[in-house]
């Protein structure tokens, strides 16, 4: 069974791994509310158009990369925490990482704290 969780955490994939500008914005006018925070180790965006520009940059470094969920989505209230995996298809991932998403009362993101549980070495 399919839950709003896992729903939240698919469309939140599909927009990582969406390469048409147009349609990666539309996408995050859609999910994320105007006021979302991304957080991660290595980035802070705030708002939609910095959002955007980090996805792109995150593309821009990784090419030929996708994001897939790897495991359950787990929520309560109003937040989902999974773990995603970054790689080539049919590859094992180069990168893993656990994600916080939190939402507000009209089931958009109003932020999303990122983990990085696994990274290629610095050569």
């Amino acid at each position: 069974m399919v839950t709003a969780f896992d729903e939240l955490a698919q469309r939140y994939i599909a927009i990582w791994n969406e390469t048409d500008p147009a349609r990666r914005r539309q996408y995050i006018n859609d999910l994320w509310a105007p006021e979302g925070r991304y957080i991660d180790p290595l980035a802070v965006a705030e708002g939609r158009e910095a959002i955007d520009a980090t996805i792109a940059a995150v593309q821009s470094q990784f090419p030929g990369m996708t994001f897939r969920l790897a495991g359950p989505v787990d929520g309560h209230h109003n937040q989902a925490r999974f773990t995603w995996e970054l790689g080539p298809e049919d590859v094992e991932a180069l990168i893993v990482g656990f994600d916080v998403a939190i939402t507000d009362g009209n089931g958009r993101l109003t932020q999303v704290l990122g983990f990085l549980d696994r990274v290629p070495a610095a050569k």
